[in-house]
């Protein structure tokens, strides 16, 4: 069994691919690992899969995935987990400001430490101001919500038990929550490892400011799928009962105290002309839509389908 996959989404990143690969090729050697470098190129519009095939043509070790166009990096790493074959999975950027130099300590964690998940923390960071201040922030939020004490979820420098990465799924801005998906299915032993960071060396950052905006309502879409994924009537039910309580129990008051006017002889309003009235059909007409919504979600998950959201055009040196 191969030791180690390493898992590398590519967009745009030419100039680095080969000292990317001789870098990693030299820590395997040097360290007597066996293992592949696994590319995915996700719709790159320079010459990233040209030279990606140039360096398979000449590396067995290296395994490439070509996307008919930009799917984003959660498309290229779950298309990359479901080839692995290591028995660790580590990921890295392709931009070399990952270090190949922490991988023998990242398999170790895994390896000898017994953990499922070790994420890289740079510490100390080569970027911005503008791009470490967010996300110190998108950190300190994502740790309190997801309850898993790690300092840096947007570090690509990641281990995992190749067990792991067969049991995960993910999409949209999810890579970042891929050690909060692996806890939520069976795999809590989380570590951190603190790693180097390169200063860029070669071409310009892929991602704005608006990752982080996507980040956090991936953040609130993963919490939400995982706690009602099988059970959305569970959460539709609740809020249709609510909302159909509250209406109701305003009709039966105002009816209620309509009667009773009368029965003392007091001058009354009409139901309908009083604003409550409609607030309290607008909560009723709420509450029976929520519980339609409930059971059609329930219906929806009960016949999903697990189709892949990407299409790839070739594929170099896979075996099966």
């Amino acid at each position: 069994m191969i030791q180690i996959s390493t898992v590398i989404p590519v967009f745009n990143e030419e100039e680095s691919l080969p000292e990317l690969t001789q870098w990693i090729s030299r820590v395997m050697n040097d360290n007597g690992f066996s293992y592949e470098i696994i590319f995915i190129n996700d719709g790159s519009t320079d010459g990233s899969w040209d030279e990606i095939q140039k360096l398979a043509s000449t590396n067995g070790n290296v395994k490439a995935i070509n996307f008919t166009r930009n799917y984003g990096k959660s498309a290229a790493l779950d298309a990359g987990f479901k080839k692995a074959q290591g028995k660790v999975v580590i990921t890295l950027d392709a931009d070399l400001q990952d270090s190949p130099d922490e991988i023998p300590g990242l398999y170790k964690m895994v390896t000898e430490d017994g953990l499922d998940v070790v994420s890289g923390w740079k510490k100390e960071r080569h970027d911005p101001i503008t791009k470490t201040v967010p996300s110190k922030f998108f950190n300190a939020v994502t740790r309190w919500i997801s309850g898993i004490k790690l300092h840096d979820f947007n570090c690509g420098l990641k281990a995992y038990k190749l067990k792991v990465v067969k049991n995960i799924q993910i999409y949209g801005e999810m890579h970042r929550y891929i050690p909060l998906l692996a806890k939520w299915n069976g795999f809590p032993k989380i570590g951190e490892k603190v790693v180097q960071h390169q200063a860029r060396k070669y071409g310009y950052s892929k991602f704005g400011i608006e990752r982080f905006l996507n980040g956090f309502l991936d953040l609130i879409s993963v919490s939400f799928v995982h706690r009602y994924k099988k059970k959305p009537m569970h959460f539709f039910g609740l809020l249709g009962t609510l909302s159909f309580l509250t209406g109701f129990v305003i009709t039966c008051w105002l009816i209620f105290e309509k009667v009773y006017g009368l029965s003392k002889g007091l001058k009354v309003r009409e139901i309908v002309d009083q604003p409550l009235f409609f607030l309290a059909l607008v909560a009723l007409i709420i509450g029976v839509q929520l519980f339609v919504t409930g059971f059609i979600a329930e219906l929806m998950t009960s016949n999903q389908s697990k189709e892949t959201e990407y299409k790839i055009d070739e594929e170099l040196n896979f075996d099966f």
